[in-house]
């Protein structure tokens, strides 16, 4: 692509990913010029080990679309480049002379469960999502070194939300697997995800309570209507959020009925059940909803104690603090969500499950998108300031920018180097 100095403004965008490739495209579309710093070889986030295996065409689908987008003119890929790990956040807001910056570099890690003392049992009776989901997704590879899980029936899983049901899903699906192959029958899970435990089960005269198996079981703070399994319409009114409670508690249910597992609303985890260095369970208050929509612990308070030798906590992701960027908790500090506007930058801008904490490539786009809609309202003041400039700056970001490519190994063919990188199977 020509590089010439009528781009309209110079923005770096962090993460290549679902809501990245959103907001690059789009701003590369209003004459901006997009440089897209992914942390990774490849750019597909969470889409890539976030999502499990089954899921073959929704990945295809958002490789094609992040492909697209990432190779749209204007746009400049620069791979294996992690803010904070290869290049400060200063850096980049001081020296390569961007006009705007936009976080799209996602929720990475877990969100730590809400028990005080329980990251001691991790990988002794408590698994968290993401390493869990890596596992299920390449276990089966040929020279897999990765962690390793054994899986028990009646498995704790504490969340709520669509990462939830595919945890749950995992579980009944492997531990189904298991069983068949006991009884000398080879399954792809793959197909039975699509069939349902079930119906996989007729096909060879059996039934779930033929297989001596303790369902899962998921524990959601709030009412099974409250599930964030169907995006409410911004602004829905009161009808419109008893018809969206309606559709997940649809959804919910088919679940159900597919893969067998028990659905308990309504606790909250308040303490752990230990027997030495080992997680035996949790200890769960009943919740009530308030007015705003929280979850609070009911009072006078009714408690559970659920013994089980594995718990996953899917309680959703949180982004990777990056120095130089003010946190508020768990995410980062905001002054304006809808637009995302990072607190103390006039020029820096958050866009998807960084700013929203979710993992829904839907709400990630959504929010993308409206971000860089109002983003392309403050190309018309950054254009004024580009005219003001030369266009020897103009070739001094293009030099960096082939700096950090050549460092990397990447040549500037986008198609070329995804080919390069694509997983073994």
């Amino acid at each position: 692509m020509p590089d010439t100095p009528a781009y309209r403004a110079h923005v770096a965008i962090v993460g290549g990913a679902t809501a990245g490739a959103e907001a690059a495209e789009k701003l590369a579309a209003e004459g901006a010029l997009c440089v897209v710093f992914e942390q990774n070889d490849r750019p597909y986030g969470k889409v890539e080990d976030g999502l499990p295996a089954w899921h073959v065409a929704l990945r295809k689908k958002e490789y094609k679309t992040i492909d697209a987008k990432l190779q749209a003119r204007g746009v400049h890929y620069v791979p294996c480049t992690g803010i904070g790990r290869d290049l400060s956040f200063d850096e980049l807001l001081k020296e390569w002379g961007f006009d705007l910056i936009v976080l799209a570099n996602g929720a990475w890690r877990d969100r730590p469960l809400p028990v005080a003392g329980a990251d001691a049992y991790i990988n002794r009776g408590l698994i968290y999502q993401n390493p869990f989901i890596y596992w299920f997704n390449h276990h089966r590879d040929p020279g897999y070194r990765g962690p390793s899980y054994e899986l028990h029936g009646g498995a704790i899983v504490v969340g709520g939300g669509l990462a939830s049901l595919d945890v749950v899903k995992v579980i009944q699906l492997e531990m189904t697997c298991r069983a068949l192959a006991e009884r000398g029958i080879e399954q792809d899970f793959v197909a039975m995800e699509v069939e349902g435990i079930p119906a996989t089960l007729a096909k060879h005269g059996l039934s779930w309570d033929d297989l001596g198996i303790e369902p899962c079981a998921l524990y959601y703070r709030r009412r099974i209507e409250d599930m964030p399994l169907s995006e409410a319409r911004a602004g829905a009114d009161a009808e419109q959020m008893q018809k969206t409670g309606a559709i997940r508690r649809r959804i919910l249910e088919k679940a159900q009925g597919k893969f067998v597992f028990r659905v308990e609303p309504q606790w909250t985890p308040i303490g752990l059940l230990t027997n030495g260095d080992q997680l035996e369970g949790l200890r769960f208050a009943k919740t009530r909803v308030n007015e705003s929509g929280r979850a609070v612990v009911a009072h006078p308070g009714e408690i559970r104690e659920v013994r089980s030798r594995l718990v996953i906590s899917s309680i959703g992701s949180i982004p990777e603090p990056i120095e130089g960027l003010p946190m508020d908790g768990e995410l980062l500090r905001i002054d304006d969500v809808e637009h995302g506007k990072v607190t103390s930058f006039d020029n820096v801008f958050g866009c998807g499950n960084v700013v929203t904490g979710k993992g829904n490539l839907v709400a990630s786009r959504r929010h993308s998108s409206k971000v860089a809609k109002f983003l392309v309202g403050r190309l018309e003041s950054e254009a004024t300031q580009r005219a003001r400039r030369s266009a020897s700056q103009l070739d001094e970001l293009i030099t960096r920018i082939r700096e950090r490519q050549s460092e990397v190994g990447y040549g500037g063919d986008y198609r070329r180097w995804i080919t390069r990188f694509l997983p073994e199977k």
